[in-house]
Order: structure tokens, then sequence, then C-alpha cells
């Protein structure tokens, strides 16, 4: 049992609340592609724990993240709202540069996030892992994640709180003398530990089981955030698994990640009342880097805004509540802001009366009922950096899916891109020049959102932040 958990069920920060609500437990995994999952089709590599929830549970084929990048995508999946309501639109770096970029330093606390609305509804919530909504770089005034709904959380060098930082060591190295990065990051919050990068997951991992079990005996329900690094650059896997490459280098350290995860996996299923009352929901938060994971049939990459950019693959496991006939979901397309009001109606917890969500609440495709999809179009706006990436000197700035259809275009509607998702989900046939009316709609549609939204700085920078994409994303 760690020491701090201890001491905050100590304090009696968690009261008894017995209650039947099912546990919820989210795993975020960091820049990994669509197909980088075995069980979405990737031979290169095996991950299975994370395949064998996909064939005890339902795996999705269509459910997108709200962005093609880092802090937006967590702030999407923990608002129930379109990022850019919070004007947290790319990655959150320096102070200045999330000036010049029209952006928040952090997450506004008093968003609507799931956590306090799960804690409020008598769960314990924890967060593990990767935080990136506030406390990076020199950002060391942001609110502690505490501040966000969690009674407790374990992070890394992009949050305020207890961390857990990384040790580096390369074949051949002196293991009595490893390397350390982000050294600075001990200044944003106490309780640091530093551990091989390589198995910091499984820190990860050993916090949140210790924190289940101290929430199951006081008689509660829990909420646990597992956002691990991995599979983010610099990529340092277990030095007997090293490989000669980048994508080698990324692949081990994908397997090892689906090894570390599996820790927690069987623990919940090896426990009856856990497993029977445990829903476990996979994904990852936006494409993958260039070069390492793998997008499989879709085109585009992290920070894009074609499927590569923003699809994800979604697994669902819950012997006790995931109830599908069929293992897969080809049909249903919905997005990582429906999985809030989803999951607070599973929970039986109140929806935050203060805000409207953007997601739209469907619990029965999530747990395997229904192959229906949200209704209303989900729609993306490009990081104000990222006018050019990877080859592409003029990336769409919005986007739309609607039903069957995609659609990409400037910030004034010019330069439309529409596809078939049914008869092209690479989006290599754009067939705009065809359906005029369908791109006029589109484009005004896509146009009004963006105006309804706090704008950032993407229209002025005109290239400024265009990087070496050779050099490691955050």
């Amino acid at each position: 049992m760690k020491p701090f958990l201890t001491f905050l069920f100590a304090l009696g920060l968690f009261g008894q609340v017995h209650s039947v609500k099912p546990n919820i437990v989210l795993v975020f995994i960091d820049d990994m592609g669509w197909g980088d999952f075995s069980c979405f089709g990737n031979q290169a590599a095996q991950t299975p724990h994370i395949d064998r929830l996909a064939k005890e549970g339902v795996r999705f084929e269509q459910f997108y993240v709200n962005s093609p990048i880092c802090s937006p995508s967590r702030t999407a999946i923990s608002t129930g709202q379109y990022p850019q309501r919070w004007r947290i639109t790319s990655y959150l770096a320096h102070r200045d540069m999330n000036k010049r970029r029209g952006m928040a330093q952090w997450l506004d606390p008093k968003a609507p996030m799931l956590a306090r609305s799960l804690q409020r509804a008598g769960y314990a919530t924890g967060h593990f892992g990767k935080w990136h909504m506030g406390g990076q770089r020199n950002v060391d005034d942001a609110p502690p994640i505490k501040a966000y709904g969690f009674d407790v959380s374990l992070t890394n060098f992009e949050g305020m709180g207890p961390k857990l930082l990384p040790l580096t060591l390369k074949p051949g190295q002196d293991p009595a003398k490893p390397g350390r990065i982000w050294a600075d990051a001990q200044r944003l919050g106490g309780g640091v530990r530093w551990m091989q990068r390589s198995e910091i997951t499984r820190g990860f991992v050993d916090e949140a089981i210790s924190f289940l079990d101290l929430a199951v005996n006081d008689g509660k329900p829990f909420y646990i955030n597992l956002w691990p690094d991995d599979v983010h650059s610099p990529f340092w896997p277990p030095v007997a698994k090293w490989g000669n490459n980048k994508r080698e280098l990324y692949l081990s350290i994908l397997e090892a990640m689906d090894e570390q995860l599996g820790k927690l996996f069987d623990y919940i299923r090896d426990d009856e009342s856990l497993r029977d009352n445990t829903l476990l929901i996979v994904c990852s938060d936006n494409g993958p880097e260039m070069g390492a994971g793998v997008a499989g049939p879709f085109r585009g990459f992290k920070t894009q805004l074609y499927e590569g950019g923003v699809r994800s693959s979604l697994i669902a496991w819950g012997p006790g509540l995931v109830k599908a006939k069929k293992r897969f979901n080809r049909e249903s397309v919905f997005s990582a802001i429906d999985l809030v009001p989803t999951l607070l109606d599973i929970t039986g917890a109140p929806h935050d009366k203060n805000f409207k969500y953007d997601g739209e609440s469907l619990p029965d495709v999530l747990l395997g009922k229904s192959k229906a999809s949200r209704k209303s179009p989900i729609f993306f706006r490009r990081p104000p950096d990222r006018d050019a990436y990877y080859g592409d000197n003029d990336l769409p700035d919005l986007a739309l899916r609607d039903g069957k259809w995609k659609f990409l275009c400037e910030y004034d509607g010019s330069e439309p891109e529409l596809y078939n998702m049914t008869k092209d989900r690479g989006e290599k046939n754009n067939v705009a020049a065809g359906y005029p009316e369908l791109v006029a709609r589109f484009a005004k549609a896509c146009i009004a959102w963006h105006d309804s939204l706090p704008p950032d700085n993407g229209p002025n920078l005109n290239g400024k932040f265009r990087r070496n994409p050779s050099k490691k994303l955050k």
C-alpha cells in the first residue's frame, strides 16, 4: 500500500458510501496509432492483454478523439466538451508559446470534469499517469490535479502534484549510472520518485491497484484515469528488448506497455466482485508519430485532421456490464466527448447543470447493446501551430464527420475535401467536385461551429511554428 494514499484515507477524505455503482477505469494511451493493437491488425508486435479485453468485450472501429494532439484531446475526454471552449487547442508548452498560439495556460478548473461529477456522486477518484492539461515547462502556477475532482493523483513531468520521473538506460550503459530526463519537473509538485522509463507504466499501475483496493475497503465505487506516458517518444524500451531503429524501439515499448497494463487487467478479472462491476475503457489520445506507430488503413498522423490523426481504436470490457452479441462494432460513429455524458448515465451520476455537453449520451452503444451513432456531426479544428507537418505544407484547418461523409476545408471553407467513408476510408478519392450542395452545407456548418468557439491564433501564425518533423513532438 502506498504511503501517500494510505495517509489520505487515514485523514478520512473518503467517507463511507456503500454502493453497487459500476467502477470505471479509463486507459488513455499516448500517441498510439489505430492499427497498433494486434487485435486491430498489427502483425509486427503482439498485445495479448489488450487483445483479451477485445475478445471478451467489444472493440469499436469508428471511434474518434476530438483533437489530433495531446492536451486538447485530454480536455475533450475529461469534460465532454470541445476543447476549443477552454482555449486548449494544441499541446500545452512554455508560457510564451502558449500565448503566441492564442491558448490558455491550463484548463480552467471550473470546467465540467467527469471526475468531479463522479466524486460528487460518491466515487473515489484517482488520476495516475500523464496529465498535460496544465503545469509543465515554466508554467508552474497551474492548479494541482486534485483541483479537477480527483482525490489522489500521481503524474509525470506535465502536471502539478506527486509524480514519477524517468531514468534512462541504454544497452551497454552502467545500470548504476542511469540518465535522467525532465529533472526540472521536480519543482512542479512534491513527492517525486525516479524509476526506469521502461517501467513507469508499471509504477502507475501499482498505484492504481493500491487506490482501488483502498476504495473497495472503504465501500466506495471508483473512477480511475490510467494515462501512461507510453507509447510517446522519446523511446526507452527495456534494455533486453532494445531495437535497431525508431519503429523497432516503438514496438518494444508497445509490447512492454501491454505487459505492464496486463497486471491491472488480470487483477480486476481475477476478483469476481471487480470483474462483474467494473467497466474498462481503452483508447489512444491521438494518432501516431510518423515512423513509429501505424494508423492501419487510414491517411495521416498525429497533428492532422485526416483519419490517422483522429480515429482511435477503442475497446470496452466489463463482463457484468458489456453485453455485446458481437465482439466488434464497425458501425457506430461517436467520439471522446460522448464518453462523459455516457459514463455519467451508466453510473447514475448527475450531469453538471452549469454546462451543456457537446457529447451525446450513448450508453447502449458503449455497453454493446446498440450500433447506433451520435446524431450530430463531429467537428474538428487543427492545432494552431500545425498548418504544415510531415511533408504536407497546407493541412486542412477544419473538418467534420457526418454519417458516411468526412469533410475538410480551410477556415473560410475553401479547398474542400469530401470523402465517402463507406467506400473510401483511406481518404484517397476527393469527391467534392461531384457534390457541390453537400460541400456548401458542410462548409457552412464547419465555419459556423468554428466561429461559435473562442479563437486561437491558427489563422495568423503563417508557418511560424513549422518545425522539423524529425524532432520529437509533444
